[in-house]
């Protein structure tokens, strides 16, 4: 992924306005003036509720890192204490509470992530868990609770919205605000700490961090939120009906997280552009621009797509992308190059120079393979044309010879979606 630099500390804020990454802040003159005497300390906190961060995670992220650039010292925290509780933020209905093993091993994994994305230190990942777990609860009710107030709790939008609901919210979730302030008045003590950051649902929680900084310490702190990443529909940016886009290879294969980028709608493209990506916003601007002359073409989403690939997966996983989505879709002569790309994306199903031969050596394939029930399913599909071999439609039970690219590979397919990856055995 490209990146720019920011200049001084202060031009961070105003790249994150044009990049519309400011929902609400503090005083922002007070604000500019932390921000322009550099390094100021800021913090993201993400709770550690699965093993990987999502691609929704990657906004705020990427903002930790713009701060970093322009001269500033981010802390990214994973909330080894408050993914123990669970933040009713954005949720209709109670969070399931993870076993012990299960929040250590995220809370390892989300570190390295963070640590790699976020272009910290090691160092700078702090967790939560380490200051919290050592607090008693008279200790925490005495120093923390007493300067928030109930009625201030109450009017947060989300546990308003579940106290009505049929579902309520536990003390556990409404408790999750006074664990949050903790966290930012601790930072703060122990780190200099003076700005933390989030998506606009954590407005609430961060003015309480805020207050109790204000109320206990005499100081003075600030925050600033994003909008929260939705699609020009309404509905969650990473979200889709199989389910999250995963950060880790292991959950979401890079192919699939490409292939979610290039089906952007052009409505949300350059947003993406400026939000999803350190590409300077003079070269947003001339990508948007191009894109708008011809959209047929989507040349924005492709660029999109690379620079998100490209930074969470590396160069080499976008190349292998492109070139197993131009086997899949495109028109261009398959090479054996495509479909070594194919690995993890098309089943496999290796076969010797013996399987080839004969004269329903196709039908034996089909059925091996997978792709039809039976030898009679196989020669019903081919009859019917239903059955291609490399892009182009057979209806011939033998295997041609002519057939083999790079002499070892097969692309099958059954109607349009139904494929397998042949690889014949030397």
């Amino acid at each position: 992924m490209s990146t720019q630099a920011t200049g001084s500390g202060a031009e961070v804020l105003a790249d994150l306005d044009e990049r519309g990454l400011v929902h609400d802040t503090t005083d922002r003159q007070a604000l500019q003036a932390l921000l322009a005497e550099p390094p100021a300390v800021l913090y993201l906190g993400i709770d550690p509720s699965a093993s990987s961060l999502h691609l929704g995670n990657l906004i705020g992220v990427l903002v930790l890192r713009r701060f970093a650039e322009a001269g500033h010292r981010p802390l990214a925290l994973v909330g080894g204490a408050t993914g123990m509780v669970g933040d009713p933020s954005g949720r209709s209905d109670e969070r399931n509470l993870l076993d012990a093993e299960t929040l250590e091993s995220n809370v390892t994994s989300i570190r390295r992530q963070y640590a790699r994305f976020a272009g910290v230190a090691e160092a700078d990942v702090v967790n939560n868990y380490d200051w919290t777990a050592p607090v008693g609860v008279i200790e925490f009710l005495r120093d923390v609770g007493k300067h928030v107030t109930v009625s201030q709790m109450l009017a947060r939008e989300s546990v308003r919205s579940r106290l009505g609901s049929e579902q309520g919210i536990s003390y556990t979730e409404f408790s999750y605000m006074l664990l949050q302030a903790f966290d930012f008045w601790w930072l703060h003590t122990h780190h200099g700490c003076r700005l933390q950051v989030g998506g606009s649902d954590q407005w609430g929680n961060i003015v309480a961090g805020i207050d109790l900084i204000r109320r206990r310490s005499g100081s003075v702190a600030h925050g600033l939120t994003w909008p929260l990443l939705t699609r020009a529909d309404g509905q969650k940016f990473g979200k889709t009906a199989e389910g999250t886009m995963w950060l880790d290879s292991e959950r979401t294969l890079p192919f699939d997280l490409h292939q979610y980028l290039l089906r952007t709608d052009d409505a949300d493209v350059a947003r993406l552009l400026a939000q999803l990506t350190l590409l300077p916003m003079a070269e947003v601007r001339e990508i948007s621009a191009e894109a708008a002359r011809a959209p047929e073409r989507r040349l924005a989403q492709q660029r999109l797509a690379d620079e998100v690939t490209g930074f969470v997966h590396g160069a080499e996983a976008v190349s292998r992308a492109n070139l197993a989505a131009e086997a899949l879709y495109g028109t261009a002569e398959l090479s054996g190059e495509m479909l070594d790309a194919l690995e993890g994306i098309v089943v496999q199903t290796r076969a010797t120079g013996d399987d080839l031969a004969g004269p329903e050596a196709l039908v034996g394939l089909l059925v091996a393979s997978g792709l039809c029930s039976s030898r009679g399913d196989a020669r019903r599909q081919l009859a019917q044309s239903a059955v291609s071999v490399n892009r182009t439609r057979v209806v011939q039970s033998e295997v041609d010879p002519g057939w083999l690219i790079d002499g070892r590979y097969l692309l099958l397919q059954r109607g349009r979606r139904e494929r397998r990856l042949v690889l014949v055995d030397p």
